[in-house]
């Protein structure tokens, strides 16, 4: 059996499983949830967490298969995201050619922040970066995933803070015990570009051992446009790493140890000189499940993460650069722990408890205002987080028909040690000395829904909810330059707080799915750059600003108010595999004082409509096959004040796949085919940046049993 097999049917088994939990709760406390039976013997899964909750089909979900990730042209995790409706980056390119500090994640609508407002976790850890609430997706291309789960809508229990918009679930592949596998990819790109992976999953005893490696690199593309390119553009290489390793093993016939180590390097240039960055990360993390009559799960994480960055002033005619910040490390550390049990309330009831506590702390260290090639500054920025929760959730199946949950969680908060020093680097006088009283607070959040299975094939679904985000010590401490443009940060920062329903209805008969989802949500202090003047002029926070820049600060609005709709079908035909996805969102600033420019306009990079669609052709449900993609995205606006807009764009990626022998795989991926435009990205003098041109792969895989 393959990897890839072997991956598919390890999600088979999950989802067997959760049908199990959520159909015959008696069943599942006589048989471990992690035993499947099959035809002819019983295959266990070890490896993997609690099964999902029952409360969960009152919420609007989408879910991604290994198929469907194996299936997206570019092999990338974040462009496999772009399926789900109404998920976006703050930016539309991807992390082979975006600054990495504009990876944030987010849904429906509710804002451009680089810092993500959904929370993204894997095998139960949040994954934002800890000081500055970006994604490092680099980091996961040499991790096997068994599923993506998309959950929309604010979150409590053990979502836990940062689950404004949503959150994305990532499980990592579970391990059959008594099956070793071995497998290798190698594939070659346009403009040199070479993606190489290897990886084995090794049986020992009862347990198991997974380790994979993945590296990439590409001389890549001229970001700028080409009626806009000078002397100074450049092609913007980059060269990623990662690697992998689980471990697992059962400790008696209920209880299981995971542990997890992953480290990873991400170098990338934005297409001139002194735009280089480099990004490094390491994590691990051990966690305990019990499976008994009293399922828990007791998790504890580190993270560390050290980024640099560099940035160029370019002349008018982009015939010359100089460099203007040197962020030369930015070390940050992220740790946490989380304890879960699941005591059964009857025969037809669940009841979650659980409490959770993370802290982070990280500081920036960086040159600026550079003379003649030298810096003469120095800034220090940073502080601290802790956030310290208790949640408790309850799902009833009151009826055959019926599904009712509800929960709340109380979090404490606090910022400490934040603090800002600029000094000159001659003399060392100081030129900022800036400590910010520290500041706690208890956030309050809840949500209820239900599901209802109104006609056998239709179910019913509506859910209410609160969600929170503290402010990143990156948004509160440390100010930034981007081309002419400066922004002030803002350690006076609220917390984000959501509000938001939603009523869906999912149908489905034999292998044709189809759902919808209605939503409302209000954001309240949500945290922009707001534009308060232009340039030329000396603004706190930021010094001296030219007459092609603007000044900002980073502000709490009175809040982002997005209502719309979300559509999905997906069907299995014969040996056709067709998806669709749409989703219209209608967003809305509502501004406090003093930002009345602002005031009943979009938010920044917010597009009206988004839409996806995917057909599949392989034949007896093998690997290989043809995959088509299309993707559209709206009209957006780059700033705040609606001023610099972004077309919309149409794509087309394609994905040809031939399996040669048991063992061997060849495929031709196209990104882009068409070559579209896609706009990423404008700066203050209209100089558009553009998304991945079209991009040809030719790889193989190889698995060997």
């Amino acid at each position: 059996m393959s990897m890839r097999r072997h991956q598919r049917m390890v999600w088979s088994s999950c989802l067997a499983t959760c049908a199990v939990l959520a159909a015959a709760p008696a069943l599942a406390q006589d048989k471990p949830a992690d035993t499947i039976r099959w035809p002819d013997a019983p295959i266990t899964v070890i490896g993997q967490s609690l099964a999902t909750p029952i409360g969960d089909r009152a919420y609007s979900v989408t879910s991604i298969t290994p198929d469907m990730l194996a299936n997206e042209p570019s092999q990338r995790l974040e462009n496999a995201l772009r399926l789900v409706p109404g998920l976006q980056q703050f930016r539309r390119s991807d992390a082979r050619s975006a600054n990495p500090t504009s990876q944030g994640v987010t849904l429906r609508g509710l804002g451009g922040n680089a810092s993500s407002r959904a929370l993204l976790i894997l095998d139960g850890v949040p994954q934002s970066d800890p000081f500055g609430g970006w994604i490092s997706f680099p980091g996961y291309d040499a991790i096997n995933l068994s599923s993506v789960r998309v959950r929309r809508g604010g979150g409590t229990g053990g979502d836990g803070p940062g689950a404004l918009a949503g959150t994305i679930e990532l499980e990592s592949a579970g391990v059959v015990p008594d099956q070793s596998s071995v497998y290798g990819d190698l594939a070659y790109g346009s403009r040199e570009s070479l993606e190489a992976s290897i990886g084995t999953s090794q049986a020992l005893g009862q347990g198991g051992l997974t380790l994979s490696a993945q590296y990439g690199r590409g001389d890549g593309f001229i970001p700028v446009i080409a009626s806009q390119r000078g002397a100074v553009d450049r092609p913007a290489g980059y060269e990623q790493w990662g690697v992998n390793l689980r471990f697992v093993a059962p400790i008696n016939s209920t209880t299981e140890l995971q542990a997890s180590a992953r480290a990873f390097g991400d170098q990338r240039e934005r297409g001139f000189a002194f735009s280089d960055n480099d990004n490094r990360g390491a994590d691990a993390s051990v966690r305990l499940v019990g499976r008994g009559s009293l399922p828990w799960s007791v998790l504890a994480y580190i993270q560390m993460r050290s980024f640099e960055s560099s940035f160029g002033a370019i002349s008018a005619d982009r015939s010359t650069v100089s460099q203007s910040l040197d962020q030369f490390n930015t070390p940050s550390t992220g740790l946490g722990a989380r304890a879960e049990i699941r005591p059964s309330i009857g025969s037809g009831g669940e009841l979650r408890l659980g409490a959770e506590w993370r802290r982070t702390t990280g500081e920036t260290r960086e040159l600026f205002t550079f003379v003649a090639g030298n810096p003469t500054r120095l800034r220090r920025a940073g502080g601290a987080s802790d956030t310290l929760g208790a949640f408790a959730e309850a799902s009833w199946q009151t009826t055959p028909d019926i599904l009712l949950t509800g929960g709340g969680r109380l979090d404490y908060w606090s910022l400490t040690d934040g603090s800002l020093r600029e000094t000159v680097l001659a003399t060392g006088a100081p030129l900022t000395t800036s400590d910010f009283a520290d500041r706690d607070g208890l956030e309050g959040t809840g949500r209820l829904g239900f599901a209802w299975d109104a006609a056998g094939l239709l179910t019913l679904r509506g859910a209410g909810y609160l969600g929170w985000r503290l402010p990143t010590l990156n948004e509160l401490y440390r100010p930034f330059r981007v081309g002419p443009d400066a922004t002030s940060a803002n350690a006076a920062l609220a917390p984000e707080r959501l509000r938001g329903v939603e009523l869906g209805a999912d149908y489905e008969i034999y292998t044709i799915r189809l759902g919808a989802t209605v939503f409302w949500n209000r954001l309240d202090n949500a945290i922009a750059n707001v534009t308060l003047a232009r340039g030329p002029g000396t603004f706190p926070g930021v010094g001296f600003v030219s007459a092609a820049g603007s000044f900002s600060q980073r502000q709490n609005l009175d809040s982002v108010e997005a209502k719309g709709v979300e559509i999905e079908a997906r069907a299995d035909i014969g040996d056709f595999d067709v998806a669709a996805a749409y989703s219209f969102v209608d967003a809305e600033v509502r501004a406090a004082p003093g930002q009345a420019a602002i005031d009943g306009r979009r938010p920044a990079q917010v597009p009206r409509h988004f839409a996806t669609g995917s057909i599949g052709w392989f034949p007896q449900g093998g690997d290989s096959g043809l995959n088509l993609t299309a993707r559209y995205v709206g009209s957006q606006f780059e700033d705040d004040l609606g001023q610099l807009a972004l077309d919309d764009a149409v794509t087309l990626d394609a994905r040809a796949a031939l399996r040669l022998n048991r063992n061997l795989l060849v495929e031709l991926r196209g990104e882009n085919l068409f070559d579209t435009v896609v706009q990423a990205g404008i700066s203050g003098p209209g100089i558009v940046e553009r998304a991945a041109p079209r991009t040809i792969w030719l790889g193989v895989k190889l698995d060997i049993e």
